[in-house]
């Protein structure tokens, strides 16, 4: 079996954890899946924000590519950074249980304790959005790069603060790094934390292999928040923050759209059963009809 993946360390960590859990699941050994790494758009582009060269695309379009050539066999992704209309030949066939959603601000202990007019590193729409939001005082710069290129850049003076997935130190063994920002106060982006797993939808084989390791709760949960996004009609100028909880056998989604400079935010709620389609583009169409102009602009669901 070939995996494909991107050669970020952060990705190799993905597919090496994706590649544990397969073979544990089929008592193969390791050698009975080959990592493929392909260095995608997104890792050769680092001067500019994704909104302005492609957008998320640049992430899954090399791997998209070796799946319909037949180069490999199934592609490992952060779902965060998986665009929301894919390609009809390619289907998200598992998704890995979820790691912890949450942002941690590195350079600061909290978003109050960050100085005044401090410059905050990103080239996230949703935490520049939410930042400003909380801070008027605060200057975004754009900041872009694998985990180690970003702190490097901090360390460097290029910003006085910075945002990091909590997953992603996780997953690279920085546990240390930062703090730690409430989902509750700080709502992540859609589906972060998570890991998905396409293959191509005609290969019944593959899908039937990758459903050992879907967890189900995981991956109800993102699509959810990918159907918020459909309904939507987001792009990558577009600031959402959202957090789904479990209650019982029920989801309960909570959505945050803002104006790119945060000066306006609109949230609503929406409860629904794990397999309900339908709720989530309910809560999107009840969202875009509260955002003033200023929101609205930015999203073309409805």
């Amino acid at each position: 079996m070939r995996l494909g993946t991107r050669r970020s360390p952060l990705a190799m960590a993905q597919a090496e954890e994706t590649r544990a859990r397969l073979c544990a699941a089929h008592g193969w050994p390791e050698s009975a899946v080959e990592l493929c790494p392909q260095v995608a758009s997104g890792d050769r582009i680092q001067d500019r924000p994704l909104a302005e060269i492609g957008g998320k695309a640049l992430w899954t379009k090399e791997l998209d590519a070796a799946l319909l050539h037949g180069e490999i066999d199934f592609a490992v992704h952060s779902m965060k950074d998986v665009e929301t209309i894919r390609p009809a030949a390619i289907m998200i066939a598992a998704v890995l249980p979820r790691a912890d959603v949450r942002d941690v601000l590195v350079g600061a202990a909290s978003i109050a304790a960050i100085p005044q007019g401090a410059k905050v590193g990103t080239s996230a729409p949703r935490r520049a959005a939410q930042m400003l939001h909380a801070r008027r005082d605060l200057e975004i710069v754009s900041f872009r790069g694998n985990v180690a290129t970003r702190l490097a850049k901090l360390q460097a003076g290029e910003a006085d603060v910075t945002l990091l997935a909590a997953a992603g130190l996780q997953r690279l063994g920085e546990t240390g790094v930062g703090h730690v920002l409430p989902a509750e106060e700080w709502l992540p982006a859609p589906a972060q934390g998570a890991i998905g797993i396409e293959c191509l939808a005609a290969r019944d084989d593959v899908r039937a292999l990758l459903a050992a390791i879907d967890h189900g709760p995981t991956h109800a949960a993102i699509r959810a928040e990918r159907a918020l996004l459909t309904g939507l009609g987001g792009t990558c100028h577009s600031p959402i923050a959202v957090l789904t909880t479990a209650e019982g056998e029920d989801l309960v989604l909570r959505a945050a759209l803002f104006s790119p400079d945060g000066a306006l935010r609109v949230e609503d709620t929406a409860r629904f059963a794990a397999d309900d389609g339908d709720t989530p583009l309910d809560l999107a169409r009840r969202l875009l009809a509260q955002a003033p102009e200023g929101i609205a602009a930015f999203f073309h669901g409805g």
